[in-house]
């Protein structure tokens, strides 16, 4: 089994900053989180955690915020069970329930059904929520549609039920890509799904594209979307934090993207472009 650390995160004042310091955290290989009432705890492959990198985070060195942090190695056990213990459904504006097989109907418009694992964490609720809200108003009607950081697919998987064409979903995670086979057909929808980065893209274009990823990657990214996104397409973004916003828009600026919709919920935003 694989062997994790916890660590111990106590942040002064815990709000806005331990939404904030699970999105930094989920850059550098963090993968499951636990809120408690001073701070996080957030765990790791042993495998996968570097001090130097952890310390480098922009919040650790932020003047704003106070956070230490303590950790030990984990013991080995199931993950997948202790996910599973956690994972509570995800109820959008009483029009879509994202949910595992262990939870009950609730007969809303839309259902997604996903076996929770190592590929989602509680730090990504608000932003598939913002996600979801944005994709309910838009037209997926025979789209071709790219889910990039896809995570467990949810957002792919959606998109499909929303009436999408062709669909792909790329992760980094070999974990993510995993779950998204298996989420596809317990949802029985038809995904194209491809371990990567951007790097795999430029072979085709797309009309829509999702990115629920983080900033960094984001500003670096946003270029290479725009090189295959379709002219009049829709390019949907979060995992951004409110401050991050004015930095994301000075990039689509510059790739003459029109911001079409801004939603906020808590601290975290998502953006709506047009090219």
């Amino acid at each position: 089994m694989t062997s994790y650390l916890e660590f111990t995160f106590k942040i002064n004042p815990v709000q806005p900053w331990s939404e904030i310091l699970m999105a930094e955290l989920i850059g550098i290989g963090f993968d499951s989180f636990t809120e408690e009432h001073d701070g996080i705890l957030a765990y790791i492959q042993e495998d996968l955690y570097s001090e130097e990198t952890l310390k480098e985070l922009n919040l650790l060195n932020s003047p704003d915020v106070e956070i230490s942090y303590e950790y030990r190695q984990m013991p080995n056990i199931n993950w997948n069970e202790e996910w599973e213990k956690n994972f509570t459904p995800i109820n959008i504006d009483d029009k879509v329930l994202i949910r595992a097989e262990f939870h009950e109907s609730q007969n809303l418009p839309y259902e997604i059904i996903i076996q929770p694992k190592m590929s989602f964490g509680t730090g990504h609720h608000a932003t598939t929520h913002l996600m979801i809200q944005q994709m309910y108003d838009m037209d997926f009607k025979d789209k071709k549609v790219l889910d990039m950081g896809c995570g467990t697919s949810v957002l792919a998987i959606f998109a499909k039920q929303r009436g999408a064409g062709e669909t792909l979903a790329i992760d980094i995670d070999e974990w993510s890509v995993e779950n998204s086979h298996e989420n596809a057909e317990r949802n029985n929808v038809d995904l194209k799904i491809e371990l990567g980065t951007a790097e795999n893209l430029g072979k085709e274009k797309f009309d829509v594209i999702l990115a629920n990823i983080n900033r960094n990657i984001l500003i670096s990214d946003i270029p290479t979307y725009v090189k295959d996104l379709n002219d009049g397409g829709e390019l949907l973004l979060s995992g951004l934090c409110f401050f991050d916003v004015d930095d994301i828009l000075e990039v689509c600026k510059a790739e003459n993207l029109t911001l079409e919709r801004q939603l906020q919920r808590e601290e975290w935003v998502s953006l709506l472009l047009r090219k």
